[in-house]
């Protein structure tokens, strides 16, 4: 469903579908990591709002913490660890607000792409 809202919602403004893409896998990552280590509830929110010329997601858990960012990716026979780096990846900006035992939030930030400058619509979007 996430995907889905925000995925619109950039198209509705004329977002660049590569740009589109970037952000939705960093927002699918995001929620992955959420469901994965976010707590007994698997329960998580998400926060988006796109406006001054970029989109910006919030993800956000209520499981142990986040310990730290991955240096490399893991070796090629691994079948997890990769989500944070990808995001990293696709993204302009990711940064994490910790509480241990309380959870964590990713925050990703990605600059706009435009598909059609002429003809694009005003890039104004109520947060979601």
């Amino acid at each position: 469903m996430v995907r889905r809202v925000l995925g619109d919602a950039m198209r509705s403004l004329s977002v660049s579908e590569t740009c589109i893409s970037d952000m939705l896998l960093a927002v699918s990552e995001a929620c992955s990591n959420a469901v994965r280590h976010g707590g007994p509830a698997n329960r998580y929110e998400v926060s988006a709002s796109i406006g001054y010329g970029r989109c910006d997601v919030k993800v956000a858990d209520s499981g142990a913490g986040l310990p730290s960012m991955p240096l490399h990716y893991p070796p090629p026979e691994t079948e997890n660890g990769r989500g944070l780096l990808i995001m990293r990846s696709v993204v302009d900006e990711i940064s994490f607000g910790i509480t241990p035992g309380r959870g964590t939030t990713v925050h990703l930030r990605k600059r706009l792409a435009w598909d059609d400058e002429e003809g694009a619509r005003p890039r104004e979007l109520a947060a979601v």
